[in-house]
């Protein structure tokens, strides 16, 4: 195939769309601003272990990701949690998610009834949600807006509210249903109540479990930066380190004084620096905000790991803590070389917590680790421990997303494409989707310049 590809940007979505267009026969290069490749997947070292500093696994039921690993002749790495339940942080202490429920939201009517973290009166209010009309519009709104309307301010900021927004360090009373959760709104349509919506997903997810059971997330042994680095190594000498792309005019960019002409580019970067090169979508790309978080590591001495209680960590209410949720690595992801310490991963900041990351490194690990201490038998202070800021990492979904990536698309010169998290979805399979989405885009852009 004529034609060359520039790609700017060696993450996971950079690095996946290199990969499938070379695989295609083009002619392809990825460049990487920084000295390594891999973008947010990137292990840190903690007490003499390798841990995550950004995402630490897959959403088995997006297939795009384990997809990729077995091609990548990593199928056999996959690795299952060592734990399920997760955990709500309450006034009382934790409490456990309830069982069958979807996206936090009870599917038992019964269970309504026993929500934990919520008063009587915020448990009936929930129950309305049984009973209230659904909404006709099908424009979006916020994921609050919904969650309100059917189940109650309690629930929302309580309980859903902070498991879902969480997953994008976001306010739940701006992100987008429709770019977030689509499937709430859709369950108001089709069931007339979010209770019962729930109860219809667990149904069918039971019924697909059986006899074939599968686990909610998938680990790379490892680690997840071993898929990126895998795709560096696919690419070879087709993938340029330390080379940060300053300007892109007409059909060539410029690392440097160094000219890349190019067919086709795509721009696997965040929206804001992809709006620094393409003035012509700039206003657009800017419209998508950031958040930026922070994760701490914290490594506890041999013979606390039973200390924990059995489940996979917990998510915590906007302002109840200095985290806004906590994952027991040592018992979702348990590996021999942890020995019996507990290992565990605290997540900071987020949309109106960011102030919390102008505290030093010492403060925050310090503030962590009590927190943790009061509400599971760990020592005050852990063995080792590292915190690591990632700044303007998470795009925010807020209302009319969709409009606005279109918006952008619309906006782009011809030839130039956009993939990546501030798109389509921030988790690393739909990462993967978009890379190769973008790949066929770019595969068929180039085949109608050639007829």
């Amino acid at each position: 195939m004529s034609g060359r590809v520039v790609i700017v940007g060696g993450g996971i979505a950079g690095l996946a769309t290199g990969y499938r267009l070379s695989a295609a026969g083009a002619d392809v290069t990825v460049l990487e601003a920084s000295d390594r490749a891999g973008g947010k997947l990137r292990p840190i070292e903690v007490g003499g272990l390798t841990l995550e500093a950004g995402a630490d696994s897959f959403v088995a039921r997006r297939p795009w990701a384990i997809d990729l690993c077995k091609e990548l002749g990593l199928g056999s790495d996959l690795v299952s949690p060592g734990a399920s339940t997760a955990f709500l942080w309450t006034d009382a202490g934790l409490e456990r998610f309830l069982k069958g429920s979807a996206f936090g939201i009870p599917g038992d009517v019964g269970d309504v009834f026993r929500w934990p973290g919520l008063t009587r009166s915020g448990r009936m209010r929930a129950a309305q949600d049984l009973v209230k009309k659904a909404r006709k519009s099908k424009e979006d709104e916020s994921l609050g807006s919904l969650l309100r309307r059917r189940l109650g301010d309690e629930a929302t900021d309580l309980s859903v509210g902070p498991l879902l927004a969480g997953l994008f360090a976001g306010d739940v009373d701006r992100l987008s249903v429709q770019a977030t959760f689509p499937e709430l709104a859709e369950w108001e349509r089709t069931q007339g109540s979010l209770i019962r919506g729930s109860q219809a997903a667990t149904r069918d997810a039971a019924a697909a479990r059986t006899g074939n059971p599968s686990p909610m997330f998938l680990k790379l042994r490892g680690g997840t930066s071993v898929l990126t680095d895998r795709l560096a190594s696919e690419l070879g000498d087709r993938l340029r380190l330390n080379a940060p792309v300053g300007e892109v005019a007409g059909s060539a960019l410029y690392v440097g004084s160094e000219r890349f002409e190019f067919e086709a580019a795509v721009l696997a970067t965040p929206a804001y620096v992809t709006a620094d090169l393409i003035p012509e979508a700039a206003a657009h790309l800017n419209e998508i905000p950031y958040a930026s978080t922070g994760v701490a590591l914290m490594v506890y001495p041999e013979g606390t790991r039973n200390r924990l209680p059995d489940g996979t960590g917990f998510v915590v209410p906007r302002g109840k803590a200095p985290m806004t949720a906590s994952t027991w690595v040592s018992n979702k992801w348990p590996e021999p070389e942890y020995g019996t310490r507990a290992v565990v991963r605290c997540y900071i900041g987020g949309v109106g917590e960011e102030d919390l990351l102008e505290e030093s490194d010492q403060d925050i690990l310090a503030a962590c680790a009590k927190h943790i201490a009061a509400v599971v038998e760990l020592p005050d202070e852990p063995e080792a421990s590292a915190f690591h800021r990632w700044v303007r990492s998470m795009p925010q979904y807020e209302v009319g997303h969709l409009d606005r990536v279109k918006r952008i698309r619309d906006a782009l010169p011809a030839g130039i494409f956009v993939t990546g998290s501030a798109y389509g979805g921030v988790g690393i399979p739909d990462c993967v989707r978009q890379a190769s989405e973008t790949a066929e885009q770019v595969l068929a852009y180039l085949a109608d310049k050639e007829t």
